[in-house]
């Protein structure tokens, strides 16, 4: 992808009205240490994009990229037609109309939620007040323009926090994790809250987390981060039901690994043979069966192939420790409703169609 240059520190991004964000063989170094390393990625127009990946992988740093809070060492960064950070071009931060909600919300405790909101913004007080309280009634706060951020709750907090990184009216959104200090029912309902607003301002949203259920509740797409490489793009979809290598499958939901050996269009396995459709590197025979643990499912049998070890019990649902006649250990997911004791011999049923195969030890 051509990105066009400029130099001139006036021009801004935000006033374009570009939104589309394009890195191109990023990289980022620390101490020698490279966070991101030749990192290649298009974020479309519109777009609610997660960066899925555990913690220390580059995740944030490569948001703070995007904003120009850190300086690539490599690569080019473009936000829709200008390129904003490469070799021959630097655009700061505050010229790049990009609004970024941190983890911990960053809002000024000595400022009235007034003050915070309004921080940065140009205009007179009429003008200020008006864009104000439209962002305040956005997110459902219209009572709290004069109290200050001790006064509200951590969900009214990051409520603000939306607020005033929207009041600029940025095409660009930036999310650093902003969910995850947050109980688990006041998370649901405020990603599910970000989401509506940010579509309905065709803001294009990236975040970064760690936790798949949100990663994927929320995103359009998901690129899955590892070591500062992205090692899938795809949607949530996709990356749950055909990962693309083991560390996906793995970091993507709960993943077991059997052997198998590929025979003709099928692949042989302890737990049965079954069709194979992908496509297998050739002089690769024997291969890594993923199976997930929405996909086995066991009836009691005296005479099965598996007993049950271990029973998780979560609620709705129990998840149950297998271990097969070889020791090797795989999962099912039960309603909680279907309750088997833990010392039980069962027989196992593989649901094959969401089975996938790697060449073995890839």
């Amino acid at each position: 992808m051509a990105f066009r240059l400029h130099k001139n520190e006036d021009v801004c991004v935000r006033e374009t009205g570009a939104s589309h964000i394009s890195l191109k063989n990023v990289t980022k170094l620390f101490n020698g240490v490279r966070a991101v390393d030749d990192l290649t990625l298009d974020v479309r127009k519109g777009e609610f994009f997660s960066i899925l990946g555990p913690s220390g992988c580059g995740k944030t740093t490569i948001l703070r990229l995007i904003a120009g809070l850190e300086k690539p060492d490599g690569g080019a960064i473009a936000i829709g037609d200008y390129t904003v950070a490469g070799s021959s071009t630097w655009t700061p931060s505050e010229r790049r109309g990009v609004g970024i909600v941190f983890q911990d919300y960053a809002l000024f405790p000595h400022m009235t939620l007034f003050k915070n909101i309004a921080f940065g913004l140009k205009g007179c007080r009429q003008e200020l007040k008006q864009k104000v309280t439209e962002m305040l009634d956005l997110v459902g706060l219209s009572d709290t323009v004069q109290k200050y951020p001790h006064e509200l709750s951590g969900g009214q907090q990051q409520r603000i926090a939306l607020a005033r990184a929207l009041a600029p009216s940025p095409k660009v959104m930036l999310l650093d994790e902003p969910f995850s200090n947050l109980d688990a029912d006041l998370r649901l309902e405020l990603r599910t809250e970000t989401r509506r607003i940010l579509k309905e301002k065709e803001t294009t949203t990236i975040l970064v987390t760690h936790d798949q259920e949100e990663a994927f509740s929320l995103s359009d797409r998901v690129g899955v981060l590892n070591h500062g490489r992205i090692e899938q793009i795809g949607t949530p979809d996709e990356i749950y039901h055909r990962p693309s290598n083991h560390f996906v499958a793995s970091f993507v939901g709960r993943a077991d690994f059997i052997s198998g050996r590929i025979e003709g269009n099928s692949v042989v396995s302890e737990l049965g043979i079954f069709k194979f459709s992908g496509s297998i590197p050739p002089g690769f025979t024997d291969v890594d069966l993923m199976i997930r643990s929405d996909d086995v499912d066991f009836t009691v049998n005296a005479h099965g192939d598996a007993v049950i070890i271990e029973a998780q019990f979560l609620g709705a649902e129990v998840i149950y420790k297998l271990m097969l006649t070889d020791g090797k250990i795989i999962h099912s997911i039960k309603p909680s409703i279907d309750i088997n004791r833990v010392g039980a011999r069962v027989k196992i049923k593989i649901d094959p169609a969401h089975i996938v195969v790697f060449p073995k030890g890839r």
